[in-house]
């Protein structure tokens, strides 16, 4: 097993971009209970465990490795393909993420490395598991160059009903593998584009763990 790295963030272990949604959860649950009686409530209370559950953010240790691409989001592989990076306008090899609403929504830096750019794109809402969500819908992108020189291209995606990507890197922001930099709300996707010599560690179906899951490895 790879060694781990030291997490470099603090984590609250209820994400704070979720912090309003609880507030509102539970006294909305409170109140009906009090008016109404607990038969009445427990819709309430339902949506309230689904708020805990969407909006956890469990600490996470990178493995350590100079060349490793550690996975950005929790979800499920959607794409394993050599294509056009629309940023950075070269061929890649890019690797998608698509998060469900029951996956946590934290998004990690896949590298160590200095955020060189920011783009934001706004676009549509179509379903993220859909390979035209990367085109049409509503991103955020970071390029990250890696000490060694390497142009890493990790784009946040918003999902059907995902309305709100939160990032929260900077160009100049220097960044280690498995840091928490941005935050999608309600189910979305994250694309990665890789140098096309990267050599892919997952394939189409794998689940992913954020900040945990090695990607793949740069030569």
């Amino acid at each position: 097993m790879a060694p781990q790295a030291k997490t470099p963030w603090p984590h609250p272990l209820i994400a704070r971009e979720g912090w309003g949604h609880l507030a509102l959860a539970v006294a909305l649950a409170l109140l009906v209970t009090w008016l109404a009686g607990w038969l009445w409530a427990l819709p309430f209370w339902a949506f309230l465990v689904f708020v805990l559950q969407f909006f956890r953010d469990p600490a996470r240790q990178a493995p350590v490795g100079d060349k490793l691409v550690i996975a950005p989001a929790d979800g499920r592989i959607v794409a394993v393909e050599k294509t056009e990076d629309p940023w950075l306008k070269r061929e890649a090899l890019k690797i998608s993420v698509f998060m469900n609403v029951f996956n946590v929504h934290s998004n990690r830096s896949p590298v160590t490395g200095e955020v060189k750019q920011q783009w934001y794109h706004g676009g549509a809402f179509v379903n993220a598991v859909l390979d035209k969500a990367s085109v049409e819908n509503e991103r955020n992108a970071i390029w990250i160059k890696t000490p060694a020189g390497v142009d890493i291209t990790c784009v946040q995606v918003a999902g059907l009903i995902a309305r709100r990507i939160l990032c929260y890197a900077k160009p100049g922001d220097s960044l280690q593998p498995g840091q928490r930099y941005g935050f999608i709300r309600f189910g979305s996707r994250v694309d990665v584009y890789l140098p096309t010599d990267a050599r892919p560690r997952v394939a189409l179906g794998d689940k992913t763990r954020a900040g945990e899951t090695v990607l793949a490895e740069l030569v």
